[in-house]
C-alpha cells in the first residue's frame, strides 16, 4: 500500500522538501532529508518536529521496502508524539508489509477511532478483510475509501475469473516462442491474493500487494532448501492486486503482460537487479 498523505500538512520547509521527494518518487532523497531534519530538530529541542521527521523517515523506509527498520523509526516517533496519526497510519503500513496483519488492523482501527474519515485507514482495513475472505467487509471499506478520496482510490477494473484468465492467456501467447518453449511444464495460475505461505516463504516477507510470483526452482537448477523450490515450478498472478493496479482494461492488460514477463524472468534465473537492467522490474 502506498504512503498516505499527511493528515495535518507540515509547515517546516525541510519537512516540505522531504515530503516532496517522496511524492516525486525519490525515497532515497526523502530519507536523507528526513534524517537531517530529525537530527536538527533533536539538537534544537523540538520533539514534535522531530516526530514529524521520523514519520517521513519511516515512510521513506517503507517505500524502500525496509519495513522492519521503518517500524523502529515510527515507534520512536510515537514515543515522542503518541497522538501522531500520520506516524500511526504509516506504522500500520509497515506492519501490513511485514505480514503482521492483526497488528496492522489494530493500528488502522486506532486511526479511525480518532479520525473516522481517514480514507487510507479504511483502505487498509479493506485489504485486511479481503485477506480474511470477508468480501462484504472489504467491499464496504474500499467503497468508503473511494468516496473519501476518489483520486487516491479509483474504481478497480474488476473481472470474472474466466475473463481475467483470457487476458492472461492472451499475454502468454504474446510472449516470443523462444521463451514460451521453456514454459511447457510451467503452469500459469491465477489466484486472488498471495497466501500467508506465499508471503512468509522468504525473509523479509513478500509484499501482500505483490502482483505475481514464481514458485519453484529456476530453469535448469535443482531445488534448494527454499520452501517453494521443492514444489513443481509455476507462475502465479494475483488477480485482485492486479485489478487494483489498473483503472481500465487496457492498463490491466499491460500490468498482466509486465508481471508475467517479470515472473518468467525469475523462472529463467534472473534476479531483481538483472530484471531491472532489462526494464522488467
Amino acid at each position: 500500500m502506498p504512503p498516505a498523505p499527511p493528515l495535518d500538512p507540515p509547515t517546516d520547509p525541510l519537512l516540505d522538501e522531504a515530503l516532496a521527494a517522496l511524492d516525486g518518487g525519490d525515497p532515497e532523497r526523502g530519507l536523507e532529508l528526513a534524517r537531517r531534519g530529525a537530527a536538527l530538530a533533536r539538537k534544537a529541542g523540538q520533539p514534535g518536529l522531530r516526530a514529524d521527521f521520523l514519520w517521513v523517515e519511516g515512510a521513506a523506509l517503507d517505500d524502500l521496502f525496509e519495513c522492519a527498520e521503518a517500524l523502529g523509526v515510527l515507534d520512536e516517533a510515537l514515543a515522542l508524539e503518541p497522538d501522531h496519526l500520520d506516524a500511526r497510519l504509516e506504522r500500520g503500513r509497515a506492519l501490513f508489509e511485514l505480514c503482521r496483519f492483526e497488528e496492522a488492523r489494530a493500528e488502522a482501527e486506532e486511526v479511525l477511532a480518532r479520525a473516522p474519515d481517514e480514507p487510507w485507514a479504511h483502505q487498509q482495513l479493506g485489504l485486511l478483510a479481503e485477506r480474511r475472505g470477508d468480501d462484504r467487509e472489504a467491499s464496504r471499506r474500499f467503497k468508503r475509501a473511494r468516496a473519501l478520496d476518489p483520486a487516491a482510490f479509483p474504481a478497480a477494473e474488476v473481472m470474472t475469473r474466466a475473463d481475467f484468465a483470457a487476458l492472461v492467456e492472451a499475454a502468454l501467447t504474446a510472449i516470443p516462442e523462444a521463451v514460451r518453449g521453456h514454459l511447457a511444464n510451467v503452469p500459469v495460475i491465477v489466484e486472488d491474493v498471495p497466501s500467508e505461505a506465499d508471503l512468509t516463504a522468504s525473509d523479509p516477507p513478500l509484499s501482500p500487494g505483490s502482483l505475481g510470483m514464481f514458485r519453484g526452482a529456476p530453469f535448469g537448477q535443482k531445488g534448494s532448501g527454499d520452501a517453494w523450490s521443492q514444489l513443481p515450478s509455476s507462475i502465479v498472478l494475483f488477480q485482485r492486486n492486479l485489478e487494483r493496479a489498473a483503472t481500465s482494461r487496457e492498463v490491466l492488460e499491460e500490468e498482466i503482460h509486465v508481471t508475467l514477463v517479470h515472473e518468467i524472468g525469475h523462472y529463467l534465473g534472473l534476479d531483481e537487479e538483472e530484471l531491472a537492467e532489462r526494464g522488467l522490474e
